[in-house]
């Protein structure tokens, strides 16, 4: 696999007078998002070390080093924090890494090209997969076993199974003459 930056945060603004930051943590455990070592911003130009030092409603409160004031950790917000993929640990059985499925081919269950997965999103009720179809239309389905019962990171895609009447198949993209005339 190679590897590639993963986004596991995000600083939220300034805390108090002294320097701290509010973290927005996506990590499965909050507080691991200081854990992996330092940090980048997405370009990969600055280099974060963090500190948890406490929690405020959904937010982490961090130190970073370097930022002893609020001025300076107000000009952070917005900053995302990566990690190289590699220095995560290896997910569960079943379980996958957004980044990880990025880029993805995704196919049907006969083998058929879809398209490519191009994002995830995860809306409190479950993730939801991005597909970008051949034909450029983007479909939003749910990520469940049963409409994507596989997953090859291997291999490099993902097979999908749509409920039909949530999905318009590939055969849908044609010109509207050209469905007309084949009768669908």
């Amino acid at each position: 696999m190679q590897n590639r930056k993963v986004c596991i945060g995000v600083i939220a603004g300034a805390h108090g007078v002294n320097g701290l930051v509010r973290v927005k943590s996506f990590t499965a455990d909050p507080e691991d998002v200081a854990a992996y070592g330092p940090v980048t911003d997405a370009a990969g130009l600055r280099r974060f070390r963090i500190e948890v030092t406490g929690a405020a409603r959904d937010m982490l409160l961090a130190r970073i080093d370097g930022v002893a004031d609020r001025n300076a950790a107000e000009a952070l917000r917005g900053v995302e924090l990566h990690v190289e993929r590699d220095r995560l640990p290896a997910p569960d059985a079943d379980e996958f890494y957004h980044a990880d499925l990025i880029g993805l081919a995704a196919r049907s269950k006969d083998g058929s090209e879809i398209g490519a997965v191009t994002a995830l999103y995860d809306y409190g009720a479950g993730d939801m997969i991005e597909i970008r179809t051949a034909g450029g239309r983007v479909e939003l389905l749910p990520f469940t076993k049963s409409v994507v019962p596989e997953v090859d990171l291997e291999h490099g895609f993902v097979v999908i199974d749509p409920p039909s009447e949530t999905y318009a198949r590939p055969e849908d993209e044609r010109p509207e003459d050209e469905r007309v005339e084949a009768g669908t």
